[in-house]
């Protein structure tokens, strides 16, 4: 055979070599295109990520639609308290941030044992380098972040006006002022705007009007005007912050869930409602029906008990602590993640810290030096003391899970003297599982 008959074989082979190699440069191109592309991608989303960060602090919404806090991408339950450390023989005037004796630094030590995270604040001082001082020791020491809030001229004399434009364009400098001044501080979690301000909207306290809601001849609908015009104002104070810090979340300060069906449509820009609620041992439906209401987070910015039994006349530190325990329990049970709950709270915040021994006669000097035991108001829901004269039963002078001495000082203050609540919550926060407690086996039976 010649070789003539061998070369369409040769040419053959010679074409699959060449295909077979072709084959090979399209694979390690198509390995390279996509090596490339994954690596285009990383470099896209890091970029993304530096040029469009998380907030530091952010609220993540499940697919089930609970609420969630999250700080530093991570979960974050509130364990609050309200904070406003004046001492005994002052009133609620005196500056404790310019305090030589910086009492935050006694505190946070204390409150980080106990196991707070957070402490609110209602308005901050009048120096921005001595609130800066503040947060930054309570975070740098004591790992405790602020909550900074703003009355939002709610007891101003003779009463917060706002219908009024100047009033809110007031209002409106100072709080962006605040936020600008503190948004880049590492221990700052958030903004509370008002306090109980919504019952202003109802006459209850603090009332205003304007000439176009005076002349409606219906009570209901007057207050429903306030109301509107009210959050209208919060929401757009809201609108302005989130342009200012993208950060830090924007709460509703409100009391109880009154009005929320207003604030619903008037206010939907704020990220959760900051509740003032005082139900004693239960909040009953309060998590549904907020959700059912305006479906926000829900942060407790007050929830407490005071630790004076108006009608036996004397100190009770296990109601306190039964009361306070048993708030706990609740909001542990409606936190993200738990079941057959809405899943809507962030956390909550005790009022309070430590006593106020002004707030029974804020305008009397002498009585700042006495430990009032009269009670300011009625509360059926905490039911021990309840049969004191008129129903009168809870005392604002001692709702501090720290008592102050007014005979002996360390490090020139008031010594600190934790109540059996503090020592309570202490043990829950490190074990909420435990065990329910009576008012009884908290010590004692009265």
């Amino acid at each position: 055979m010649n070789s003539s008959t061998n070369k369409p074989l040769n040419q053959s082979k010679q074409a699959q070599v060449c295909e077979s190699k072709i084959a090979g440069y399209k694979t390690a191109l198509l390995v390279a295109c996509g090596l490339l592309f994954i690596s285009l991608a990383v470099i896209a989303a890091l970029w993304y990520q530096k040029t469009h960060p998380l907030p530091a602090v952010f609220i993540k919404t499940s697919r089930a639609g609970q609420y969630q806090l999250m700080v530093g991408n991570k979960p974050y339950v509130v364990r609050g308290v309200c904070y406003n450390p004046v001492p005994i023989g002052q009133n609620y005037d005196f500056d404790w941030w310019s305090d030589q004796y910086k009492p935050w630094l006694i505190d946070g030590a204390l409150m980080k044992e106990m196991g707070v995270n957070t402490v609110r604040i209602y308005q901050i001082g009048r120096d921005p380098a001595a609130v800066k001082q503040v947060i930054r020791d309570l975070y740098d020491t004591f790992g405790i972040r602020t909550l900074l809030g703003h009355w939002l001229g709610f007891w101003e004399y003779p009463c917060p006006f706002y219908g009024d434009r100047d009033f809110q364009d007031r209002i409106q400098k100072d709080v962006l002022e605040m936020v600008r001044m503190y948004k880049d501080e590492p221990g700052l979690l958030g903004w509370i705007l008002g306090n109980e301000n919504n019952y202003s909207c109802l006459g209850h306290i603090n009332a205003w009007s304007t000439d176009e809601i005076d002349k409606e001849s219906d009570a209901q609908q007057r207050k429903t005007m306030r109301a509107r015009i009210y959050y209208s104002y919060v929401n757009r104070l809201t609108q302005q912050i989130h342009a200012i810090d993208k950060n830090h979340p924007v709460g509703l300060g409100n009391g109880e869930l009154i009005t929320l069906d207003i604030a619903r449509e008037s206010c939907p820009d704020v990220d959760f409602i900051a509740c003032i609620i005082y139900r004693g041992k239960t909040f009953g439906n309060l998590f549904k029906s907020l959700k059912s209401t305006f479906d926000k987070p829900l942060l407790f910015s007050e929830i407490g008990a005071d630790a004076y039994d108006a009608f036996k006349q004397k100190e009770d530190q296990n109601m306190q602590a039964f009361f306070l325990e048993s708030q706990w329990r609740q909001i542990y049970a409606n936190v993200a993640g738990s079941k057959d709950s809405p899943g809507n709270c962030l956390g909550g915040v005790v009022f309070e810290w430590s006593d106020e021994w002004w707030k029974h006669n804020p305008i009397d000097p002498d009585s700042w030096k006495v430990h009032d035991i009269e009670s300011n108001w009625s509360n059926g829901s905490y039911y021990f003391d309840i049969q004191a004269p008129k129903n009168m039963n809870m005392n604002e002078e001692w709702f501090g899970m720290i008592a102050l001495s007014p005979d002996v000082k360390e490090s020139g203050l008031d010594k600190r003297i934790p109540r059996k609540a503090y020592y309570v919550l202490r043990e829950f926060w490190k074990n909420p599982n435990r065990p329910p407690q009576t008012k009884e086996k908290m010590g004692k039976k009265e």
